[in-house]
């Protein structure tokens, strides 16, 4: 069984995160300059909320906000679905399917440690399919038979 830690072990970048009182052209140009879709919600260390190109189009755009006079605290998702670095990606995934969404923060004893993106999930799952199918033809097939 494969778990979130091991996702998060390769991450090299800290997580994006923004503070409620910020602006939501803020937040624009952050996502814009990391080439991201989402930023975690912060106050003192803690996830508040999520903010999201939809929470952009649906709530700032559609509605006919000023970004540059939005805060982000006004137009946040939240409550924040959460993980945790133990828990299992099958647990996870399930999660961000039944919610709709494609970020999950990973928090441990209140504080962000992470997040994953359905993306990392199916590029574990991937590389876990090719692994079983490399096994079954050297089963097959025998060593080196690729």
């Amino acid at each position: 069984m494969h778990i979130v830690k091991e996702i998060l072990q390769k991450r090299t970048e800290p997580v994006a995160t923004i503070t409620g009182d910020a602006t939501v052209m803020d937040a624009a140009r952050i996502m814009s300059d990391r080439h991201i879709g989402s930023l975690v919600v912060v106050r003192d260390e803690a996830v508040v909320g999520m903010f999201t190109e939809r929470d952009v189009l649906n709530r700032v755009v559609a509605q006919h906000k000023d970004p540059a006079a939005t805060h982000i605290k006004d137009v946040m998702t939240t409550p924040v679905a959460c993980g945790k670095s133990s828990s299992a990606i099958e647990e996870v995934s399930s999660v961000m399917t039944e919610k709709r969404i494609r970020h999950l923060p990973i928090v441990e004893e209140g504080k962000l440690i992470g997040m994953i993106s359905i993306g990392d999930i199916m590029a574990l799952q991937n590389r876990v399919q090719q692994e079983t199918i490399d096994y079954l033809q050297d089963y097959m097939h025998g060593p080196g038979s690729r």
